[in-house]
């Protein structure tokens, strides 16, 4: 399993748009994306947790590969 790199909020929502999602509506520090039936929550922080990524990434059904690629 390939190790997740440290990024930023802003960075995870622009790997999130290369694979399809959309920004859907925004309050506060956290974005909302979604992709057909799929929907996840972005936190907008300067960098975000790897158990925050994973859970992000499990909201979104996108592999840990497929979001490297996309970063």
């Amino acid at each position: 399993m390939p190790k997740l790199p440290c990024v930023s909020g802003r960075k995870v929502a622009r790997a999130l748009e290369r694979l399809g999602f959309e920004r859907r509506r925004q309050k506060g520090s956290h974005l909302v994306m979604r992709r057909g039936s799929a929907v996840c929550v972005v936190p907008l922080h300067r960098e975000v947790d790897q158990g925050t990524l994973c859970g992000v990434l499990r909201q979104a059904g996108v592999s840990e590969q497929e979001f490297i690629e996309a970063v």
